[in-house]
């Protein structure tokens, strides 16, 4: 499916190291919007998205998990016009250790991870079916497509948007408007900085770039690298006794 450069593209989380990736490879000839907290520190990113071609380059203030201000956010961004593409790029991995004691922090891992995603993407879908185009980018894990002991609370969140975006995705068709899932396996990046890489890990340029291609093509879903989906589906079928025991 080619586009053409139309409409704005519009990163959530515009810090993101995936990101702002994704963002530089859509950026040609389109506006791009950067929403995220702090948005007057985005001078690096605005900086590489410019370089990449970008016709302008707008910031917006956005804290995710301050979802009763995602509609005015929303209306912000409609002031440049309309949406083609918009990444949901944002949210935390956590401390599990700290989560298993910790209520209030198994709460905001959960918070920004899939209930933040959720009100977003409702708004989001409802404004786009209004125009009757544009594309949603959601960032699953394959985390969530069987939770493990290592990780469960972050998968658990994920395991959350994994079926709220495949479900929204069915909601969608035939309305003019997509939605792409991705599902990466390990990242090496800031978000997981300090951690050993677990096996077929990628990079946010990497993860960018399956996503770009995925959504240049019409896909509604991508694994990264794409060797995982086979993997994880065998995975599913492990006896309870030997998941427990896996690593992150």
């Amino acid at each position: 499916m080619n586009h053409t450069a139309q409409g704005t593209v519009v990163i959530f989380g515009g810090r993101s190291e995936i990101g702002v990736e994704v963002a530089t490879r859509l950026a040609a000839g389109r506006t791009v919007i950067l929403a995220a907290r702090r948005a007057d520190d985005l001078v690096d990113e605005c900086a590489a998205v410019r370089a990449a071609g970008a016709t302008a380059v707008q910031t917006v203030e956005f804290d995710a998990d301050a979802i009763h201000t995602h509609p005015a956010v929303l209306d912000r961004i409609a002031a440049f016009g309309p949406i083609d593409v918009a990444v949901l790029a944002f949210g935390i991995l956590g401390d599990q250790t700290r989560a298993e004691t910790d209520a209030a922090h198994a709460v905001s891992i959960v918070h920004i991870d899939y209930l933040a995603q959720v009100a977003l993407l409702t708004d989001l879908a409802q404004r786009l079916r209004a125009q009757r185009s544009g594309r949603l980018v959601v960032f699953s894990s394959v985390a969530g497509w069987r939770v493990r002991r290592a990780n469960y609370v972050y998968g658990s969140a994920k395991a959350g948007l994994d079926g709220f975006a495949s479900g929204l995705a069915d909601a969608l068709h035939g309305s003019g408007v997509s939605l792409l899932l991705v599902r990466p396996g390990f990242v090496i990046g800031r978000m997981t900085a300090g951690m050993t890489p677990a096996p077929l890990s990628s990079t946010p340029t990497q993860v960018a770039e399956a996503t770009v291609r995925a959504l240049r093509r019409g896909r509604g879903e991508v694994w990264v690298p794409a060797v995982l989906r086979p993997v994880f589906f065998g995975m599913r079928l492990l006896p309870r006794a030997a998941w427990r025991r896996l690593p992150r």
